[in-house]
């Protein structure tokens, strides 16, 4: 197990190159000069050319990438154009909170999603299982930033009962984590019925029954952890889904995390910060397919990984 996780870790190594130099070729070609926001639109072209050296854009794309691997090697991954801070203190104040509102996201998610897909796959065909199906639907058809304005006006401006941004609490937290873990929540409810449908058909189950154990036992200690395989996949490709979708909703909730200093840094030309920035959400979208592959083992002794 060990040495799989070392393979996989080495295996994610060449990803993260690839999409560090697509991340870089793409922000090559945008529209925009990174030294004219520096030095204003009132310079002169001779200050402009001069900041322009200074940040070393000037050079060729492939030497300004061959410097940015060396002094990423050395831990070192540039300055902010905008602050002028150094990108990686910046990037680390603000990730602890998308992880956070992330992982906030996900157990909403999983709290609604898993008890609705059960609920759905034991009453099948009756009204319960109809209701559910139906929310999932509307909640994979919802934009999270629609749901979150609407939960703005209702519960913040008209009600007053929840603050309408900053991440002061865990007050905080309900709206913005809520809007992004519906659609979620949707996707892991119709993963679980599918999975508990399958499951619950199997002569084992019917067995079970048969020695006269309760559905509660049957449904939770046969059928639900046989029917997890499947459900955790989607669980974990959510989480890396939720760490860049945050994007949207950080924006209408004026979260201060990773993903609205990445469209801050857009509207800057800050190269440096948004190339850092992706590449984090890259690597967490990698990682967590890695704890997926890990959790299959606890899940099903019978997987081995060679």
């Amino acid at each position: 197990m060990t040495r799989y996780i070392v393979q996989r870790i080495i295996s994610l190594i060449p990803i993260i190159f690839g999409v560090s130099f697509l991340v870089f070729l793409i922000l090559a070609f945008v529209p925009g000069d990174p030294a004219q926001v520096v030095a204003g639109m009132d310079a002169s072209s001779e200050e402009v050319e001069h900041v322009r050296k200074a940040l070393g854009l000037d050079r060729p794309l492939y030497v300004q990438y061959g410097i940015f691997l060396a002094n990423a090697a050395q831990g070192d991954f540039g300055r902010s154009i905008r602050s002028r801070r150094p990108v990686l203190e910046e990037v680390a104040s603000r990730l602890p909170y998308t992880v956070a509102l992330a992982l906030a996201a996900l157990a909403v998610a999983v709290g609604i999603g898993l008890p609705a897909g059960i609920l759905s796959a034991i009453k099948r065909y009756t009204i319960w299982d109809n209701i559910a199906m139906v929310v999932a639907v509307l909640g994979v058809s919802t934009p999270g930033f629609w749901l979150g304005l609407m939960f703005i006006i209702f519960f913040s401006v008209q009600l007053g009962w929840l603050p309408t941004s900053g991440a002061d609490s865990w007050r905080h937290y309900i709206l913005p984590a809520v809007s992004l873990g519906m659609a979620s929540g949707a996707m892991i409810a119709r993963q679980t019925r599918s999975a508990m449908l399958d499951i619950i058909g199997q002569d084992y189950i019917r067995t079970a029954r048969a020695k006269g154990f309760s559905e509660r036992v049957v449904i939770v200690r046969h059928a639900l952890k046989n029917a997890l395989i499947p459900v955790v996949t989607i669980i974990g490709l959510r989480l890396g889904t939720l760490l860049g979708g945050s994007v949207v909703i950080e924006m209408v909730f004026a979260w201060p995390g990773l993903g609205r200093l990445l469209v801050e840094s857009i509207g800057f030309r800050d190269f440096p910060m948004v190339q850092v920035g992706i590449l984090l959400l890259a690597c967490g979208f990698l990682l967590a397919n890695l704890l997926v592959d890990i959790l299959y083992v606890y899940l099903d002794p019978r997987i081995r990984y060679g």
